[in-house]
């Protein structure tokens, strides 16, 4: 955010704009702003209109460079002061910045409305599952000719596997989070063990841990069990030989879902696989949405689920050769 004057100079600079341009506020201020840049020839061109009364609000994207420094492409909001002739209040937002809040918006939008529809589903599935795997067992009981009983007894075994996935699908919404201190650490090693257990031969998990991450509230068997997902299907991606990535930092001044973070904990699992199938790129957190044959479906839908309920989100950036989960954990008391 930045306030200017009729003539177009600083007059405040927030600090989240202060770190955008890489400036100082105290030394910007009572400078023309648009000369902080190479070429601020729309900027002086926005004052100007300012000046002349020509609008009240305005929305545009531009380009704006400081000189030894990378362009950087940003969209603006600017609004005329009343009382105040010419003088602007400015938010500038970085273009992927905005991008990356409206994908969010409509993931937790998308994510909800399915997670309602899964749970409501998986509820009018689990009634009369129950009612068909009691017939068949009555059946089998009248039955005496050994092939006839195995049909029933297939009947019986389907019937379970049904009901293994519904219980499943509505695991998240049994119970509420047992919440207690935690090290994120503690929880990436459970892991990593874990899965070194299951893919002994030739797979490689890597720390790279920052050793000044604080404790933080959370439940710990939930985030073992994200962290599980995750690094479990970048071990299957690699059918067990590959390299992953345990990556943890802290993230400062972080947007989660509309709300602005001082702290959070930056978790990243990185595999060097194939990467997630293009084709289903877009919709890998969805329920029953596998890149994988035999897959449920319901790792990734769980583990957004789960990060949800902390507050916070799953990200994935993926292409061959380099496919990385990031988990974002408000940290509120740090």
């Amino acid at each position: 955010m930045i306030v200017l004057d009729a003539h177009g100079h600083v007059v405040f600079l927030n600090q989240a704009g202060a770190q955008l341009f890489g400036v100082s506020q105290r030394l910007v201020t009572g400078q023309s702003f648009a000369r902080l840049f190479v070429d601020g020839s729309a900027l002086a061109r926005l004052c100007a209109d300012a000046a002349a009364g020509a609008f009240d609000e305005t929305h545009s994207e531009l380009e704006l460079q400081r000189p030894a420094h990378a362009p950087q492409q940003l969209s603006m909001s600017a609004v005329t002061l009343d009382g105040e002739p010419g003088t602007l209040l400015i938010e500038f937002r970085e273009v992927e910045q905005r991008r990356r809040a409206d994908r969010e918006r409509r993931l937790l939008d998308s994510a909800k409305a399915t997670r309602e529809l899964v749970r409501n589903l998986a509820h009018e599935i689990r009634n009369p599952l129950g009612g068909i795997r009691g017939a068949a067992q009555l059946l089998e009981s009248e039955l005496t000719a050994p092939a006839l009983r195995e049909y029933t007894r297939v009947i019986v075994k389907e019937a379970d596997r049904l009901q293994v996935l519904v219980d499943r699908l509505l695991a998240p919404h049994r119970s509420a989070p047992v919440i207690g201190e935690l090290n994120i650490h503690e929880v990436c090693e459970r892991v990593r063990s874990v899965v070194l257990a299951e893919f002994p031969q030739a797979l490689e998990i890597v720390r790279d841990y920052d050793a000044s991450l604080p404790e933080f509230r959370g439940d710990r068997e939930q985030l073992i069990q994200v962290l599980l997902n995750l690094v479990r299907n970048a071990a299957q991606a690699l059918d067990g030989h590959g390299r992953i990535l345990l990556r943890t930092r802290i993230a400062r001044q972080v947007t989660i879902a509309g709300r602005r973070w001082k702290l959070a904990l930056d978790l990243h699992v990185i595999d060097n696989g194939p990467g997630v199938p293009e084709e289903i790129g877009e919709r890998i957190f969805y329920p029953l949405v596998s890149g994988r044959e035999g897959g449920s479906g319901l790792g990734l839908t769980l583990a957004q689920t789960f990060v949800q309920q902390h507050g916070g989100r799953v990200e994935c950036e993926s292409r061959p050769g380099c496919t990385d989960f990031r988990i974002l954990l408000p940290l509120p008391g740090a």
